[in-house]
């Protein structure tokens, strides 16, 4: 059983009594697919905030490159689309959670062309690519490879329409406030308003995952694991913490950060080159290209430090019409002086999606009363130990649409109670000394990317372990004022979670993977019982954390 540090419940101090305070219905934290379609739910039964870290377009979805994954294809059908997620999941998913996913799919990408959506067609039927994992075509796009920026467009636009909902932008989460175990509502920091206490009847948490604790990543700089720590503070379990997925595939440029190179672009059939112009997926899983991302990563990984280069190739140039079926890869890398026609794109893996993340009931619910939780921040069990490419925009429609109406129903229900009360956090000043926040941020990412990363050993993650002890010795025990010190208090305690996790498993299932462990030899077969054991993290503010691993709920 591994250890957590301990932190404050509150970053912040604060008297309700001497804050400005608002009042909603129902408060929806993030602005990604999760949170907008889970506000456009709630929104039909009561007020709606919709806070949103920095402006309403700077979330994860609106970088998504990939599709959306539903069984619309003749040949293809829900239970053909749950084998595939299982098999991907290496049998640790959710199976009812998965089951959910599946069948209300082809809904939800009805819904969103009923509400604008222009999904890319060819001779008039639905243009549907294959990408890694999946048995056949399934995946829906948006002009080409911007199919994360055409949703988000569709949603806000839908929002924008309703009086009810109102937008914050440039409006960051502390923390949850909570009284007696329950959630009723949050304190926040704007720039122009400074701390506010918004009291809501319900709260939905959609901020998103934690990507940027890695050097190398795929995410936004929002990504920094801030409502997963808030919730974690708050009382919520976090549960497999410990599978980070890895994207294989992102542009490498010395000097820039790293870009997206779509999962779409070897469903199309691009290959991945050594410097020597070898396809050396050969030698590591029959589907080559198109094996599941994590078997993929580490291909990639064990090359590098094989060759002790930075980088691999990706081979585009055979690709009829590739500019026009993806348009920003094409532009970003003429940005470079890549010409996608005749040049190779260099590329190499990046943290890319948290798989887990806050434990939650399949309406969405947490261990917290009046908080719930969808998309990334959430760990539904539908990705199991590794997400299937395009299942990600489907869960956050999916289940954003199922936590919004839950959480609306049960703010409809407590429309006469009201949450709004005395609330005070006092924190005791900090004796030791204060790190360099901007100094222990760079390491960390430096220190998880090596330590932490795509392959992992159990005496790296003690080492890990106890250096991020020492930097929340010195950081979690003092009081900011300003973003970048609470986004770093965030990091570190979700990189121990993490950390912890990661040592806790010993085995290597999906995207974890201890070089000195033993393999976990999950089922994939979906008809099978659902494995017995994974990793959770479960935190209590007032009685301290503890990690261990504990049987799936029978369901």
């Amino acid at each position: 059983m591994a250890e957590l540090f301990d932190t404050r419940r509150y970053l912040t101090d604060f008297d309700s009594a001497r804050t400005s305070n608002l009042l909603t219905d129902i408060l929806v934290v993030g602005s990604g697919v999760g949170g907008t379609r889970a506000a456009l739910e709630a929104a039909q039964y009561g007020e709606v905030i919709l806070l949103t870290k920095q402006d309403f377009e700077q979330s994860a979805t609106s970088y998504a490159q990939g599709g959306i994954a539903a069984a619309l294809g003749p040949e293809d059908s829900p239970q053909r689309h749950l084998d595939d997620t299982v098999r991907v999941g290496c049998g640790l998913n959710r199976r009812r959670a998965v089951e959910i996913l599946v069948r209300e799919g082809p809904e939800r990408i009805g819904e969103l062309q009923a509400w604008g959506a222009d999904l890319d067609r060819v001779n008039g039927s639905l243009d549907l690519a294959r990408e890694g994992g999946h048995s056949l075509k399934r995946v829906v796009h948006m002009r080409g490879d911007q199919t994360g920026r055409g949703v988000m467009a569709v949603l806000r636009e839908r929002l924008a329409r309703l009086a009810n909902v109102r937008v914050f932008e440039n409006c960051f989460l502390i923390d949850f406030v909570t009284r007696n175990g329950t959630c009723v509502g949050a304190v926040t920091y704007h720039p122009r308003h400074g701390h506010q206490l918004i009291w809501a009847r319900q709260t939905i948490l959609a901020s998103g995952g934690c990507g940027r604790i890695w050097r190398e990543t795929t995410n936004p700089p929002t990504a920094t694991g801030d409502g997963v720590a808030a919730a974690y503070r708050a009382g919520c379990t976090l549960a497999d913490m410990e599978m980070m997925q890895f994207h294989p595939t992102t542009l490498y440029v010395a000097g820039s950060a790293r870009a997206l190179i779509s999962e779409a672009v070897r469903g199309e059939g691009a290959h991945l080159l050594d410097r020597g112009g070898r396809r050396f997926m050969q030698d590591h899983h029959p589907d080559m290209e198109l094996a599941p991302r994590d078997i993929v990563s580490r291909a990639i990984h064990r090359h590098l430090v094989a060759t002790r280069t930075s980088h691999v190739l990706l081979d585009v140039r055979h690709i009829p019409n590739f500019a026009e079926r993806f348009p920003q890869i094409t532009r970003l890398c003429a940005d470079f002086q890549i010409d996608v026609r005749k040049d190779l794109i260099p590329v190499r893996p990046s943290a890319h999606y948290m798989v887990g993340g806050v434990r939650v009931q399949l309406d969405g619910g947490t261990d917290v009363a009046g908080l719930w939780c969808c998309g990334e921040a959430a760990r539904t069990g539908v990705h199991g130990a590794n997400r299937m490419a395009s299942n990600s925009l489907l869960e956050g429609l999916v289940f954003g649409r199922i936590a919004g109406q839950a959480a609306g129903e049960r703010a409809r229900a407590a429309a006469r109670e009201t949450p709004v009360g005395r609330v005070v956090s006092a924190n005791p000043p900090s004796p030791r000394t204060e790190l360099d926040v901007q100094d222990v941020r760079n390491s960390l990412r430096s220190l998880m990317w090596r330590n932490v990363g795509i392959e992992r050993s159990g005496d790296r993650l003690v080492e890990t372990g106890e250096i991020l002890k020492f930097w929340g010795h010195y950081t979690l025990d003092k009081t900011f004022d300003d973003v970048g010190g609470w986004e770093l208090q965030n990091e570190l305690t979700v990189a121990r979670a993490i950390t912890m996790s990661a040592l806790e498993r010993d085995d290597s299932v999906g995207v974890h993977y201890r070089a000195d462990g033993r393999p976990a030899e999950p089922s994939t077969d979906p008809h099978a019982p659902e494995q017995s054991r994974y990793t959770v993290c479960v935190c209590r503010y007032d009685t301290g954390t503890r990690i261990w691993r504990e049987a799936l709920p029978k369901e």
